[in-house]
């Protein structure tokens, strides 16, 4: 199983930290009274990419090119805040960056990615069926293959959690969106290489739940379908080696709807006026389902990412719950 020590987590936030920012963790007077609970938010959503994944973008790409440095290129599979971290980080190191999307995938997020230098293509009805293309076209064109679960996205993204961690160490429970398992994994090994105790909590949504149910089960559960609007947590296929981590530290997975999902984007924006895409607000909507249980605790919530369609956002704004 894959672990960091201290060290490794300051030289990956060292390099990150070249391209990106720390981003903020701040705590929201108003969010706090409207939940009950005392609440930091972990802006991801402040990075340059807006969304988390930028950090294991610098990483991996920074491993690719000290390891096959012959590599003209990669090749990814994305629903978008990924494909946008390993577009900027490809064409920064002057490699090809081929990216595959499912149908109906976000159009601005589609826009994002080209214009960080993607060259992108759609595939497939979901991420899962776009993924296996991706590893097919990789492996036909000599690209390199950018998985969705590797130790140096891990280790780069995980650099969230390092510094969250760093300036809050007497954080009782932390909430983190599950997709692939990046962030959660990075999370959990951040707070096991400072040695804390600290409780994360997953989040999937009632629409997607593979990582809950593979945990439940002691073995892969895949899902027939994942037709949540909260596309960053759109997964039907749990990552073996990610569900290895999570199933040993996470405290528990709790699952979300995607009208949960629209409330949290709302209650963000009223409180704190960032803008959260669904995944980036599955975090506080299992803080809000939970905050009876868990009153008296100092919580931190992952806002993972803030690129959401305009029209997607017009529509929660209003009151509406998207539709996948």
């Amino acid at each position: 199983m894959i672990r960091f020590s201290a060290n490794e987590f300051d030289a990956a936030a060292e390099m990150v930290h070249r391209l990106v920012p720390p981003t903020p963790q701040r705590h929201w007077p108003l969010l706090s009274r409207r939940i009950g609970v005392e609440t930091w938010v972990k802006h991801e959503n402040h990075a340059p990419t807006g969304a988390f994944k930028v950090r294991g973008g610098i990483t991996f790409i920074d491993w690719l090119k000290r390891s096959q440095p012959e590599v003209p290129g990669i090749c990814t599979a994305t629903r978008g805040n990924h494909g946008q971290s390993q577009a900027l980080a490809a064409r920064a190191a002057g490699l090809r960056p081929l990216v595959y999307v499912p149908e109906g995938n976000s159009v601005e997020k589609n826009a994002a990615m080209e214009a960080f230098g993607a060259e992108l293509v759609v595939h497939g009805t979901d991420f899962d069926t776009a993924r296996e293309e991706a590893f097919r076209v990789a492996q036909a064109e000599g690209l390199a293959m950018v998985p969705p679960f590797h130790p140096e996205l891990v280790r780069g993204v995980g650099t969230y959690g390092w510094e969250l961690f760093n300036a809050l160490r007497d954080l009782d429970t932390v909430y983190v969106p599950i997709g692939c398992g990046s962030g959660i994994c990075g999370t959990i090994l951040a707070r096991d290489a400072l040695g804390l105790t600290t409780e994360i909590v997953g989040v999937v949504s009632t629409q997607a739940p593979c990582a809950k149910l593979t945990v439940e089960a002691g073995r892969p559960v895949e899902t027939r379908s994942a037709t949540t609007f909260a596309d960053g947590i759109a997964v039907r296929v749990p990552v073996p080696e990610a569900v290895e981590i999570y199933r040993e530290g996470a405290a528990r997975i709790v699952t979300v709807t995607d009208e949960e999902v629209a409330s949290a984007m709302r209650l963000l924006f009223e409180c704190t006026h960032n803008v959260a895409e669904g995944a980036g607000a599955a975090a506080l909507a299992a803080l809000y389902h939970e905050r009876v249980a868990i009153a008296g605790r100092k919580v931190g919530i992952v806002l993972s990412g803030g690129n959401v369609d305009t029209d997607v956002f017009r529509s929660v704004l209003s009151g509406e719950t998207p539709t996948a």
